[in-house]
């Protein structure tokens, strides 16, 4: 029978590279490099509450461990450690090799130590907690936006919210964009160099997990703003855009969530050097409004303000 420390070992062990001590003591040793801060963050994912409890194991290994790379995105931070707490109604050796496999397959990608973390029987749920660097006073902080900032958001939106409301029956997307949308949901992929990139660029950023509305809000109440958008400049699929004026359509970029794109707000001055940016990255970088010195969230479609009744996602709500 294979025992919590054997599924350590077999399973979530492996060579370090930025690390003192790792997996295998009470606890890791980590030092920071000269100079920098270290910015830290912890998300939980719950079967049930924020995947299928027959999630493909791979993709959910890489999505638990990507969800978290997306906050250090948002924070201009490089990420280097992170810890895992997983509790599990059985041991399952097949799902328990896909899941690691998927797991470090994404460490790999982002060039990050597994340094330590818990095993548990229970519902299955995981908990990663990660660990990043950012030169001292570097940090891109939700509170930095001016009245007058461009907004601009990375990549395209409401794909995964589309995929998940295909998946419970709620609408049926086109054979042709359903893959696209599908791989959107399942296997994000945070946008690290784009926030190391923006440290010297934006004002102020954060991670679309919740919804732009919901996220960019948490932006403006930082930072005592509030903005316009246009729905029209939204960067989304085209399988969403040719519907955009349904709005039952416009909620999936507008409030659906599991994005893991950032939103950013940046000076008018800035907007050759993230145009430029944009194409360094080969990554679509969309100007999508501004932000005003009135409290407030406004969204313009073909010059109509639109009435918003949800927001994003709320787990209490």
């Amino acid at each position: 029978m294979v025992s919590e420390f054997d599924l350590i070992a077999n399973y979530f062990t492996r060579p370090t590279r930025h690390t003192k001590l790792g997996v295998g003591d009470d606890a890791a040793l980590i030092s920071p490099a000269h100079g920098m801060e270290l910015a830290i963050s912890v998300d939980m994912l719950v079967a049930g509450t924020h995947f299928f409890h027959d999630t493909d194991a791979y993709n959910l290994g890489w999505k638990s461990l990507a969800v978290n790379v997306s906050d250090m995105a948002a924070m201009g931070a490089n990420p280097k450690w992170t810890t895992l707490a997983i509790a599990l109604p059985e041991i399952n050796e097949l799902w328990l090799s896909e899941f690691s496999r998927g797991f470090f397959a994404c460490a790999e990608a982002f060039n990050i130590d597994l340094i330590g973390g818990d095993t548990t029987r229970g519902p299955l749920t995981i908990s990663v907690q990660i660990m990043g660097e950012i030169p001292t006073g570097k940090a891109i902080k939700r509170s930095g936006a001016e009245a007058g900032d461009d907004i601009w958001v990375s990549g395209t939106l409401g794909s995964p919210a589309l995929a998940l409301a295909h998946l419970q029956g709620k609408v049926a997307i086109a054979e042709s964009a359903l893959p696209a949308c599908l791989d959107a949901l399942h296997t994000p992929m945070p946008r690290t160099a784009l926030g190391l990139s923006l440290r010297d660029i934006a004002n102020s950023c954060i991670d679309i997990s919740d919804g732009l509305l919901a996220d960019l809000g948490h932006i403006l109440e930082a930072s005592n703003l509030g903005a316009q958008l246009n729905l029209d400049q939204l960067p989304c699929h085209d399988f969403l855009r040719e519907r955009l004026g349904d709005p039952a359509f416009q909620q999936y970029p507008l409030a659906g969530g599991d994005d893991y794109e950032l939103v950013f707000t940046a000076p008018e001055s800035q907007r050759e050097k993230i145009s430029q940016l944009s194409k360094q990255l080969n990554l679509p970088l969309s100007l999508i409004g501004e932000t005003t010195k009135y409290l407030g969230l406004k969204v313009n479609y073909k010059n109509k303000t639109l009435a918003i009744s949800k927001r994003g996602f709320d787990h209490f709500g």
